[in-house]
């Protein structure tokens, strides 16, 4: 081998060692800042107490549901919220427990939850059934407010001063405001006055407003839907009525 050879072959050699290096030092580099990434420190937004489902993602605007820990930024998990207005307007689909990251997979829109979303407290959706005119059968529209009233016999008290009670017939709005959240078709055309059939609804009403609802469908002589206004909806003060009082109301009393 010529000196002109071994040169070259001593040249390749040393080439191929330095991009060896550079290749290492490069890989060494990236490596360390991945890890360094992977150790950066991020805030996210824990369950400062169990969440349950239905929660609505505006009441987590009060302060006391969340609250903020530092992490690393690989210890994050996917979805993970750093502030509460990223699950307005949402609501939780799936439980969160205390000390668990909140993440926008646990919440969806409410009409993924459907009737479910509109209920807190002492609300209640009760299933009705009816003729057309109980309950307004195509009127009634999902979102409409109702008032219920309805007959019955009950013990009337005295009119002339005595402790004698009588049975007597009475009449009474016994539910308000009840909201629409399934409506009853509307009868089929041609099927005229007292074709008769069936209807259904659903109502969203206090638990004590479903007692009274269910009494009276099962003893009461009569009960039927009121549709409330659209919008500033009143009441009148009276609480009942019986014969005597519509004898002493009405046109042309005094």
């Amino acid at each position: 081998m010529n000196t002109t050879n071994r040169f070259w072959h001593v040249g390749v050699a040393i080439g191929l060692a330095l991009l060896a290096v550079l290749l290492t030092t490069f890989y060494v580099t990236n490596y360390k800042r991945h890890v360094q990434s992977g150790e950066e420190q991020v805030t996210v937004l824990v369950a400062s107490k169990d969440i349950p489902v239905d929660t609505q993602g505006g009441d987590l605007l009060s302060g006391t549901w969340l609250k903020k820990v530092t992490v690393s930024r690989r210890q994050v998990v996917p979805g993970a919220i750093t502030t509460p207005q990223q699950v307005r307007g949402l609501i939780a689909t799936e439980p969160i427990f205390a000390g668990e990251q909140v993440t926008t997979r646990r919440f969806g829109t409410p009409s993924e939850r459907g009737v479910r979303a509109q209920l807190k407290g002492t609300q209640r959706v009760v299933s009705v059934t009816g003729d057309q005119f109980q309950l307004l059968a195509g009127t009634l529209r999902v979102g409409d407010h109702i008032d219920i009233v309805g007959a019955w016999e009950t013990l009337l008290p005295s009119t002339d001063g005595t402790k004698t009670k009588e049975t007597g017939k009475v009449s009474r709005v016994f539910a308000r405001d009840a909201l629409v959240l399934s409506a009853p078709a509307a009868p089929k055309a041609g099927g005229g006055i007292g074709a008769g059939g069936t209807y259904g609804a659903e109502f969203r009403m206090s638990d004590a407003e479903t007692q009274r609802l269910e009494w009276m469908i099962a003893h009461g002589k009569d009960w039927r839907v009121e549709l409330r206004p659209s919008a500033d909806g009143a009441n009148s003060p009276r609480w009942w009525e019986t014969g005597n009082t519509l004898l002493r109301d009405g046109p042309g009393v005094r």
